[in-house]
């Protein structure tokens, strides 16, 4: 009776809030969602979610959105904190997205693609190796070219509070593209940190990215030698897009990165990049030094398998 009360509670709670939500973005798009659910190991999530956007043909689709936590006590903890009225929150907690669906010929999508490869300095003619390897981001026609008819991405980031550093974990991908799995040291109590608001600067203390190719690698190489690339320039082109990412986030890669990275690209399935900076380091205070010495400051290292 207490479980189910508890649960009764909780999902009533959730469904008000998201009726609200529903009606503060009516202006902007009609929303809908098939249910809540939660579960004895602490998951909540909001399933069966459709969004249109006004003016818009397509819909925004995404299977579920939620919280995930240790257990369904955690949770009910979780909601009392949410709330105001506790005064902790759990040992982790998680935040989920699964199943993202973005068709690729989304009338949206253009205008998000084109935003966001503005935002890198894309010119309006791109080269043929700067499409086919994604250096901008992809089109919807390089997409398209690659064989994908949509997108469907997923991620789940928890957060793990150890009192001195706290651990962020991050795994997200797109399916049949890529996988990857981040985990994070930053240095402070998570608490602490969360009551400096906007003042909080991470500080990191150790970084691994475990990336795992799902198949993008191999339809790269395909469509850039569709429009006449050769390898050594479907292989360039490839690895201008990576060092172009470095240089976009302030890094210059060195040869402890590019060189695995290009191991990579031959046809290992899985690169690891690490960094390990001596003491933490400020991520905002980044763009302070020399985009060359970034490696060194970070002691960043990969290794391809």
């Amino acid at each position: 009776l207490g479980y189910g009360g508890a649960k009764f509670y909780l999902h009533n709670e959730v469904a008000d809030s998201m009726d609200m939500a529903v009606l503060l973005m009516s202006p902007y798009a009609d929303v809908e969602y098939s249910g809540v659910r939660s579960t004895m190991s602490g998951e909540l999530t909001i399933e069966g979610i459709r969004i249109n956007f006004h003016d818009y043909r397509d819909d925004l689709v995404i299977d579920r959105v939620g919280i995930d936590t240790p257990s369904f006590l955690s949770l009910v903890k979780m909601s009392d904190y949410m709330s105001m009225r506790g005064k902790s929150l759990p040992e982790s907690f998680g935040i989920l997205v699964e199943g993202v669906h973005l068709k690729t010929d989304a009338d949206f999508y253009e205008e998000i693609h084109g935003y966001g490869a503005a935002l890198r300095g894309a010119d309006q003619d791109q080269d043929a190796g700067s499409m086919c390897s994604g250096k901008y981001g992809f089109p919807p026609e390089a997409l398209q070219a690659l064989g994908y008819s949509e997108q469907v991405f997923s991620m789940k980031m928890t957060v793990r509070n150890r009192g001195r550093d706290f651990g962020l974990e991050v795994s997200t991908g797109i399916e049949d593209m890529w996988e990857a799995d981040a985990q994070l040291t930053l240095a402070g109590d998570l608490l602490n940190e969360m009551m400096k608001g906007a003042s909080y600067r991470p500080r990191l203390s150790h970084l691994t990215i475990d990336y795992t190719d799902r198949s993008l690698n191999s339809r790269v190489r395909k469509f850039c030698k569709s429009l006449g690339l050769s390898d050594e320039q479907v292989l360039q082109a490839q690895m201008d897009a990576f060092k172009f990412y470095g240089e976009s986030n302030g890094i210059v890669f060195d040869e402890y990165l590019l060189e695995p990275y290009m191991d990579f690209l031959k046809g290992k399935e899985r690169i690891v990049i690490t960094a390990n900076p001596n003491e933490p380091i400020a991520m905002s205070q980044i763009d302070l030094y020399k985009a060359s010495d970034v490696p060194a400051l970070l002691n960043l290292e990969a290794q391809a398998y």
